[in-house]
């Protein structure tokens, strides 16, 4: 009997181990608000053409990247990404952002995060309206010093088979 006591309690020390490292230990809900959060931020920061809030959300590595939508453009490190940005801004006028069927996810232990969303951009280029409807935003966000910072994203125009 004292056996079976001791296989039964290490059993359930053994599946308490692995429950423990499959439970969040921080709120899924409130992680995904603050990724939504800088995301919001970076719309922001696009419309209003401000290069210093573009660099609060990025994370400052040299690893950072960036797919564009022209084929082969891949934009790596913040130094290439703020020039690419700065190129943009001196172009474009009166941006307006605006996005829909945003989906964000936080991988189990709270310090990854990744989102995709529709984007609708509307501009004002050589004073002429521009716009582009249903641009495809994906991204990864990294939590570095309880911060979420973009650590990769890629726009893609959808194609149309015609």
């Amino acid at each position: 009997m004292k056996k079976l006591i001791i296989i039964i309690f290490i059993g359930y020390l053994a599946v308490s181990c692995c429950n423990e490292n499959t439970s969040t230990s921080f709120d899924l809900e409130q992680e995904r608000e603050k990724v939504a959060l800088v995301l919001e931020k970076y719309v922001i920061a696009n419309e209003k053409q401000d290069l210093d809030l573009v660099k609060e959300i990025w994370a400052s590595s040299p690893d950072i990247v960036v797919i564009g939508t022209n084929s082969g453009e891949k934009i790596i490190g913040w130094e290439e990404i703020r020039s690419t940005l700065q190129r943009q801004f001196d172009s474009f006028e009166e941006t307006y952002i605006s996005i829909h069927n945003q989906i964000i996810e936080v991988n189990e232990t709270g310090n990854t995060a990744w989102f995709s969303e529709i984007v609708n951009y509307n501009y004002i280029y050589q004073g002429e309206a521009k716009q582009f409807e249903g641009l495809r935003f994906t991204g990864v966000l990294e939590k570095i010093n309880d911060e979420w910072y973009i650590v990769q994203s890629h726009m893609s125009i959808p194609g149309s088979p015609d």
